[in-house]
């Protein structure tokens, strides 16, 4: 049984990048389906009213911490996590499992001009033969139906929805028993724009510091700045609150 932590309206499972990379080849070996979601600072805020996205977050079948304020969280709220694990750092594993155990990956989201420059590398990078099938993410409602069952028959073991919050979230819940076929289903957010180049992810030394959220700000600080700059003072506030209850 995996283990886990409540705070702040969320279920997280604390497991290690390893823990998580062998429970999803068990599954797939299996052939059962996990369905996969990460929180970070921001979510964990924006959940707190979102009703949708928080039963998107909360009845998924494994939480990781994506966000190192949320390990610092669970520390001070003397609810330790084992470590990060950082969704795009997730995916990038979970493409060498499929290229050593010959599993099947299917794409879904961000622009068509990023899907293919993400696949170009895919195919150069690892192996060609993984990729089940793409499709980019501007569909509409009406097209969802037939998105979702060309990826339940495309033969995919795993399944990675490169869109923002809630929508990822909601669309994962929303079609996990249509996707059964489909072994692992997960959000990587915005993975597909740093992986196919259109957007830089920050050094290492600001991953491990919990500064990423700032290298992106400064990438993007008209679009970025009320999701970062208000929700960490709101993620600051409700961890003081929990700590102080």
């Amino acid at each position: 049984m995996i283990s886990s932590i409540h705070i702040l309206n969320t279920k997280i499972d604390n497991l290690t990048m390893k823990e998580t990379l062998q429970l999803v080849s068990q599954c797939i070996e299996q052939q059962k389906q996990i369905h996969h979601t990460v929180v970070n600072a921001g979510k964990i805020v924006a959940l707190q009213k979102d009703k949708a996205l928080r039963q998107g977050v909360n009845e998924a079948d494994v939480i990781n911490a994506d966000g190192q304020a949320v390990i610092w969280a669970s520390k001070l709220l003397n609810k330790p996590l084992k470590e990060r694990v950082a969704g795009i750092d997730l995916f990038t594993n979970l493409l060498a499992l499929a290229t050593e155990k010959k599993y099947k990956v299917y794409l879904l989201g961000a622009t068509p001009e990023v899907l293919e420059g993400l696949t170009e590398i895919i195919q150069q990078q690892y192996e060609p033969e993984i990729i089940a099938g793409a499709h980019h993410g501007y569909f509409s409602t009406e097209e969802e139906p037939e998105i979702v069952k060309n990826i339940a028959n495309s033969g995919a073991n795993m399944l990675f929805v490169a869109m923002s919050s809630p929508k990822k979230e909601i669309f994962l819940h929303t079609h996990k028993e249509s996707l059964k076929a489909v072994n692992f289903i997960m959000g990587v957010g915005g993975s597909f724009d740093v992986i196919s180049g259109k957007t830089k992810r920050a050094p290492l030394w600001m991953q491990s510091s919990g500064l990423e959220w700032f290298y992106r700000f400064l990438q993007e600080p008209r679009r970025m700045w009320k999701r970062y700059l208000i929700g960490n003072a709101k993620f600051i506030s409700l961890v003081f609150k929990e700590k102080l209850k």
